[in-house]
């Protein structure tokens, strides 16, 4: 697949996979990219998933068309994308790589050499001529490994993003990018936003026509909106209005009162209420929906004077992720001693910028007059 008169697409899709970094489900799979830039000189960008080696290095020689690659771009070292470092090296023993000094150092932990002989060291803005195309190295790091480099073509103006505007599905899958993306960058890349806007901030003094990442589709259209909402996402701020209800229960009682809240949010006018129960629905998804709206409601029951082992999980998925700037409420549940509202506060107190709810709905074991008086105060605080 061409990208530009010189450039060429040579990754690979993977339908094989069901948990992406063994925790992801990728019902439509996975794409590893790797490109090849022809000119005076060669360059293979990255390479792919240790499983798709043979079928990588096919489509590596058909667009080198009988030439020698020159060199070979390691923009990062995740194994999905560095796996067939070592190999490609050996059928191509003239072929000089080109990394970080990190992925160096990564590169003799994963294969035993650092290739000391035949090696160049990418620097913050340092350049290597191919002859017309010019690539010139910016470093990432913690985007989302420390070795991280991303890489600019000014001749086509075209930026090898590494992880960058990633997303979770093969290449021959339709789907909608924001959706897959979000997921993706929230739970891979979440943990660094200061690092991004960093990158972005980079990237906005570049002149860039074509976005090549590592995974998912090749950018060419419309690249303000793909920028625009890395800039949301890393800076943390709320994608859309909306409130996510997050809820565990176990017998029942807590599902109930919040299946009220949330048929109570929609008679009082809001038009986005996403329900999910932590214990059945898929993780990831429900992180990305926190990230993406601006109001949250944690309900569960007290658990061993605690809170139930899901809920705890998915608080932890979003501090870890530096949840912030977002309001949040909780309902809790007990029958003797209730302190589930309790502990979801305090794991969240380092958490910055968090608006709480003045009401927190309190339920001794089921649903009574009481509670839900108290529902309704917290409807008419999150509609405001």
């Amino acid at each position: 697949m061409n990208i530009t008169k010189d450039i060429f697409y040579v990754g690979v899709n993977d339908h094989q996979v069901d948990l992406f970094e063994g925790q992801y489900v990728v019902p439509n799979g996975m794409a590893y990219n790797s490109y090849v830039i022809l000119d005076e000189k060669t360059a293979v960008m990255d390479t792919v998933d240790q499983r798709f080696g043979e079928e990588w290095l096919g489509n590596v020689s058909a667009a080198l068309a009988g030439r020698k690659p020159d060199y070979l771009v390691v923009q990062h070292m995740e194994p999905d994308h560095s796996a067939n470092v070592s190999r490609f090296l050996s059928v191509y023993p003239e072929a000089v790589v080109v990394a970080s000094a990190k992925a160096f150092t990564m590169m003799k932990q994963f294969f035993g050499t650092d290739y000391a002989d035949r090696r160049i060291v990418a620097t913050e803005g340092s350049t290597l001529t191919l002859g017309k195309h010019t690539l010139t190295f910016v470093t990432a790091p913690m985007v989302h490994w420390p070795e991280v480099i991303v890489t600019y073509d000014a001749c086509d103006k075209v930026l090898f993003s590494a992880d960058g505007f990633g997303k979770f599905g093969a290449l021959d899958a339709q789907e909608d990018w924001a959706c897959e993306a979000r997921r993706y960058y929230i739970g891979i890349v979440g943990k660094y936003g200061a690092q991004v806007q960093a990158l972005l901030k980079k990237a906005a003094k570049l002149d860039i026509a074509t976005i090549c990442p590592l995974h998912g589709p090749v950018l060419t259209e419309n690249l303000g909106y793909y920028l625009n909402l890395y800039d949301i996402w890393s800076s943390y701020r709320a994608e859309s209005e909306g409130i996510v209800i997050a809820y565990c229960s176990i017998y029942g009682h807590t599902k109930e009162a919040v299946e009220l809240l949330a048929k109570t949010l929609t008679e009082k006018g809001c038009t986005k209420v996403t329900v999910t129960d932590l214990a059945r629905d898929d993780m990831a998804e429900a992180v990305e929906d926190a990230f993406r709206y601006n109001k949250l409601v944690l309900a569960s029951p007290t658990y061993n004077t605690d809170v139930f082992p899901f809920m705890k999980s998915f608080i932890h998925h979003l501090t870890e992720r530096n949840y912030q700037n977002r309001t949040v409420a909780f309902m809790e549940n007990g029958t003797w001693a209730p302190n589930a509202a309790k502990v979801m506060a305090s794991m969240l107190e380092k958490s910055k910028n968090l608006t709480y709810a003045g009401t927190t709905v309190r339920i001794l074991s089921a649903l009574n007059e009481d509670s839900r008086t108290q529902i309704q105060a917290l409807a008419e605080e999150l509609v405001k």
